[in-house]
């Protein structure tokens, strides 16, 4: 006798679900954001200083102004602009995979639990296979 079985429709939750432009209408967004960010930002300022000065020198100027003196030294200087921002990169790269390997293992452990979840599901009496019904009805009758 073949065994029922229930297929299950998962309702898609993505960000894109059913809509097709959304995914694509995003990245023209994130696009022209960038374009936008370059054009207004790359603008040269008064003097000789660098269209993104960034808030860090922001607020160390701003300290300096309002009359605050150093009370750390950084423990290691890189010798040039290029050592520092490959510094940042590596920074960024492995925060990046570390962020990456939690974000992974999360859904992968979410993955898991619904396969597991599936494999368990019994919904009626229908879906259990012929031979656990024989099987169980005789250890029933075998303890009586």
């Amino acid at each position: 006798m073949p065994e029922n079985t229930v297929a299950k429709v998962r309702q898609d939750n993505s960000l894109t679900g059913n809509n097709k432009w959304v995914a694509p209408v995003i990245i023209i967004l994130l696009i022209a954001l960038f374009i936008m960010s370059m054009v207004l930002g790359g603008k040269k300022t008064s003097g000789d200083e660098e269209g993104f000065g960034g808030t860090d020198d922001a607020a160390a100027e701003a300290a300096e102004q309002a009359g605050a003196k150093k009370w750390i030294e950084p423990i290691f200087e890189p010798n040039s602009g290029e050592v520092e921002s490959g510094l940042f990169a590596l920074q960024a790269a492995l925060g990046a995979g570390v962020a990456g390997y939690a974000l992974g293992r999360m859904a992968g452990k979410k993955k898991g639990r619904e396969e597991a979840e599936d494999a368990s599901d019994l919904h009626s009496v229908d879906d259990v296979p012929e031979a656990a019904v024989t099987s169980s009805e005789a250890t029933a009758s075998a303890k009586s």
